[in-house]
């Protein structure tokens, strides 16, 4: 008897010591991509975040024209390197040199930009992506650290991996242990990690666990308690994201790194694209998210140590990201494309505000001709909703009741925005016109496009990688002439 009281006291004292270590207060940033062809100027986007104190924001590559933008601003970033270098980075110290010199050292400079993190890779581990990624990660990780070292940036600026949460298992939040193909691989990213000085960081998404199984209870996937509450022996789970972080905080103890901080890397809500993804649904559960980190209550197996920094996603809509997990994927932003604000929410700085200095094409739009027969339009809308996104138009969008004369004008001003108004994409063979006033249908936003100049940024990814190999090849000539 005194022996498991003993053992109790003991636990306890461990729970309380734990938490005393890990002790740290949740923050609020954002991730900003760039999978749109109707992107603000980057100053109108770092302006929305200063105007609204967000001081945290996830890149996912290193676009220059975005690196200027937050020249100055003091905003901590946290720069991307895409999956598709890492082999390369792996292979070649030199070209890591290279990554670092021209992605990271020429931004931090005296009122530079203030690079925290480097991610190396994103969700690298996906079981869909096979092992493609796998044994790249660590060379990389290894070769960049090297190249910090040499910028005398090592101290300052940490490397870190962004896991999918596919990356551990679990039962119960207790049992959390990695997948069994990756605990080798992911002992020594966690040695890393914990050796100089970085967190763990996850994404975690329980609107993808409510959609993908219609057996999973919805209250459980919002932080107002749930009738459908998860117990763990003596811990009660009463949200979905919780019960996430503990199995990967159970299984970072089963490795033996139990006080690694963990950064919740993306987590949010769609406003659209599916039956559950809309206004109300996204605000409740992200405005649930912000309140339940900021109350810094932590988790049952963490209690009084919530997540290190919490990035939501996202700040804006991306109509060009792929819709193959869904139409929902191009509707996470907590603003528009545009930067105007979807529902009210307060990341704790007060109620967001719209983005300023906005530069518009000018207001007019494409709409299917009333004095046209429209039954041979089939063909037009597959062009236009295969260059522009219509996903708004389908089961649980906002617009899936405009009917069938609102969902051609639909489609036809779509791809009118992304051709920037160009008068002949909206011809369509004579079924389209284009009017001024404005034919948005209630909740359905007829857009209208933005004016634009700016490089794509997966442009500027496959430039790096041109770069990085020509650098390879430099080096190997050298070899050669020698």
């Amino acid at each position: 008897m005194a022996t498991a009281y003993l053992a109790s006291v003991l636990a306890l004292l461990t729970l309380l010591l734990t938490a005393y270590l890990l002790r740290v207060e949740g923050s609020i940033g954002v991730n900003w991509g760039m999978l749109s062809t109707h992107r603000m100027s980057p100053s109108v986007v770092v302006d929305l975040m200063k105007d609204n104190r967000i001081g945290k924001v996830k890149l996912f590559d290193t676009s220059p024209a975005v690196l200027r933008a937050l020249m100055g601003s003091n905003i901590e970033v946290m720069v991307g390197i895409p999956n598709e270098m890492l082999g390369l980075l792996s292979s070649s110290p030199a070209s890591a040199d290279v990554w670092i010199s021209q992605n990271v050292s020429r931004y931090v400079v005296k009122g530079g930009v203030n690079i925290r993190y480097i991610a190396v890779g994103n969700e690298p581990f996906l079981t869909s992506y096979q092992g493609q990624f796998q044994s790249f990660v660590v060379p990389a990780m290894l070769n960049l650290q090297q190249s910090l070292t040499k910028a005398n940036l090592a101290g300052y600026i940490k490397l870190v991996v962004p896991c999918n949460a596919d990356a551990y298992e679990g039962s119960l939040p207790s049992q959390g242990a990695f997948r069994p193909d990756l605990t080798q691989i992911m002992t020594q990213i966690v040695s890393f990690l914990n050796s100089n000085g970085s967190p763990f960081i996850v994404n975690i998404y329980p609107f993808l666990s409510s959609y993908q199984s219609t057996d999973f209870p919805q209250d459980y996937t919002f932080f107002e308690g749930s009738s459908h509450p998860v117990v763990d022996g003596q811990n009660t789970y009463y949200n979905a994201l919780d019960g996430n972080f503990d199995t990967l905080a159970a299984a970072l103890d089963r490795i033996g790194y139990g006080q690694m901080p963990i950064v919740i890397g993306e987590a949010g809500w769609p406003s659209d694209g599916a039956s559950s993804a809309n206004l109300s649904a996204a605000r409740a559960f992200n405005q649930g998210l912000v309140n339940h980190v900021l109350g810094n209550k932590g988790t049952p197996l963490r209690p009084g140590v919530p997540p290190t920094d919490v990035y939501l996603f996202s700040l804006l809509d991306e109509e060009q990201k792929s819709t193959l997990p869904g139409n929902f994927e191009r509707h996470w932003g907590i603003f528009s494309f545009d930067g105007q604000v979807k529902y009210s929410i307060n990341l704790g700085n007060g109620v967001l505000k719209n983005a300023r200095n906005v530069k518009y094409l000018p207001s007019r739009w494409c709409v299917a001709n009333p004095f046209r027969d429209l039954s041979d339009v089939s063909n037009h809308m597959k062009l236009a909703c295969g260059a522009a996104d219509c996903t708004s138009l389908y089961y649980g969008g906002a617009c899936n009741a405009i009917g069938d004369k609102g969902n051609i004008s639909y489609a036809f001003n779509s791809y009118y925005q992304v051709q920037k108004q160009d008068e002949r994409s909206c011809d369509f063979d004579g079924l389209g016109m284009v009017t001024f006033l404005d034919p948005s249908i209630g909740d359905c936003r007829f857009l209208v496009g933005i004016n634009d100049n700016g490089s794509s940024s997966l442009c500027v990814r496959r430039l790096w990688i041109l770069i990085l190999c020509a650098c390879m090849y430099c080096k190997l000539l050298d070899l050669v002439l020698l």
